[in-house]
């Protein structure tokens, strides 16, 4: 079995197709379910974030799990197949397990070097495992990637700048609005990025926010947490978008709503009853930083006079969303020894089973042959028996001890597998036996094959 991706990206698709294809939360449950309802897969967990939605799952063979969650995505989004396959990647094997160590390192991010994304890693295994679908071979490949994104943001200064979507949004608008002191902003949505765009415009020197959330007690908290900064802030349900909308200077609106919570009604109701009335729109826009995915905005609003809007497509053209090369090279370096690292423990792990089989038979067969010495030598006294039983043994021990450490290590290498199935031929051993062994006392994951890319296999170095 190996792990097969599927996924939909802003490197891959425009934010219409993301739009389409954003799950939310209390759907991520229900695609997991679906996909796990075909036999060909046996574990599955789903990463759905503003700028990317990927599905991994365990699988029996390529192609079938590959039909498997293209018709689920499918069915979910409403695209045909031929639509999604069009903005859509697939990797397999090693290459699903360099991806993940990449994303989970920020070098996939609309923002290259941000930390979120390990927070949305993490949060996208719990979720799986409470949802009791990932298994021996997720978690080990989640927990691998969560270390592999702390060692590059730790020993790399690919985030050295702080950057995020959030942040560099936030700075786009101060630059559009000749600075942030002093200014009014609303937050739409008292989540996680909600609470980060909040300790962005307090450090700005932000005069007061509104924080609007469908959930007042959520809004609430938020709020508290900005004056306690020193802020002035305080808390609305989202219906009052419209007259929070027409005090504020800046917005950002990152909720995860399915459908627009901002509308183009709303703007032009905040632009004929705000102070902008009676001032000049060149020397005070109204910029909107529409981050959520969906869009959280109307597409129209963007058409107003006097409104700049700031999406992810306009983020990640933003020069300062990118690190700098160097820290992106190292942190490259890191994921490509951690992928080859974590390659060669689960090669090695896939000959250990064999390897232990090996001497279980050659313990059997030292069994059988001191039963049989005692039948042709009944006289033979105990201490002399055991003495005859530790030579043998240690004969046994000294043989089986070069070959074996060595085929561990010729096994660490690619096409290692290869010397497990050596193993079996060349002493007989019982595929059932080596089997049993590994459902007990396999750590690891099995070996995996060769990689593909989207659409056709095909080994891949991405």
């Amino acid at each position: 079995m190996s792990v097969l991706l599927f996924g939909v990206s802003h490197r891959s698709a425009p934010v219409s197709v993301l739009e389409q294809l954003s799950i939310d939360e209390s759907d991520q449950g229900k695609i997991v379910d679906r996909v796990m309802q075909s036999p060909l897969v046996t574990e599955a967990m789903v990463l759905s974030t503003c700028n990317r939605v990927e599905v991994y799952a365990v699988v029996d063979a390529f192609h079938g799990g590959l039909a498997v969650i293209g018709q689920v995505l499918s069915e979910y989004s409403g695209m045909s197949m031929g639509d999604l396959t069009q903005f859509a990647y697939v990797r397999y094997s090693e290459a699903a397990v360099e991806h993940l160590f990449a994303v989970a390192s920020g070098l996939d991010s609309a923002v290259v070097g941000e930390q979120q994304v390990l927070g949305q890693v993490r949060r996208a295994y719990a979720a799986a495992e409470a949802n009791q679908t990932v298994g021996r071979v997720l978690h080990e490949l989640a927990q691998r990637a969560l270390s592999v994104g702390k060692r590059v943001h730790s020993e790399t200064a690919i985030d050295a700048a702080g950057a995020s979507v959030v942040s560099v949004a936030l700075s786009m608008a101060e630059r559009r609005l000749g600075g942030l002191e002093g200014k009014t902003a609303a937050v739409v949505g008292a989540g996680a990025m909600g609470a980060l765009a909040a300790a962005h415009l307090t450090r700005a020197g932000i005069g007061h926010v509104h924080v609007l959330n469908r959930s007042l007690s959520r809004a609430q908290r938020l709020a508290r947490k900005i004056r306690e900064a020193g802020v002035g802030a305080h808390a609305r349900t989202i219906d009052a978008v419209a007259d929070a909308l027409a005090d504020a200077d800046v917005v950002v609106s990152c909720t995860g709503a399915v459908s627009p919570v901002v509308s183009l009604a709303d703007v032009h109701h905040a632009l004929a009853t705000s102070r902008r009335s009676d001032v000049d729109e060149a020397t005070r826009p109204l910029v909107i930083c529409d981050l959520g995915m969906p869009r959280d905005v109307d597409p129209a609003v963007a058409g107003l006079p006097g409104v700049w809007v700031v999406d992810v497509d306009r983020v990640q053209s933003e020069p300062s969303a990118h690190a700098a090369a160097s820290d992106v090279e190292a942190a490259r370096h890191i994921v490509a020894a951690e992928v080859a690292a974590y390659l060669a423990g689960q090669r090695m792990a896939e000959v250990t089973p064999t390897v232990t089989a090996l001497r279980q038979r050659a313990a059997d067969v030292v069994e059988a042959e001191l039963l049989r010495l005692d039948n042709r030598l009944p006289g033979l006294g105990g201490t002399e028996r055991e003495e005859v039983a530790r030579t043998v043994r240690r004969v046994v021990d000294k043989l089986l001890h070069a070959p074996t450490v060595r085929i561990k290590q010729l096994a660490s290498a690619p096409g290692g597998d290869s010397y497990a199935e050596a193993l079996r031929e060349l002493f007989e051993l019982d595929q059932t036996a080596i089997d049993s062994v590994a459902a007990v006392g396999a750590g690891e994951l099995p070996v995996l094959p060769s990689g593909f890319d989207a659409g056709t296999p095909k080994r891949t170095t991405e």
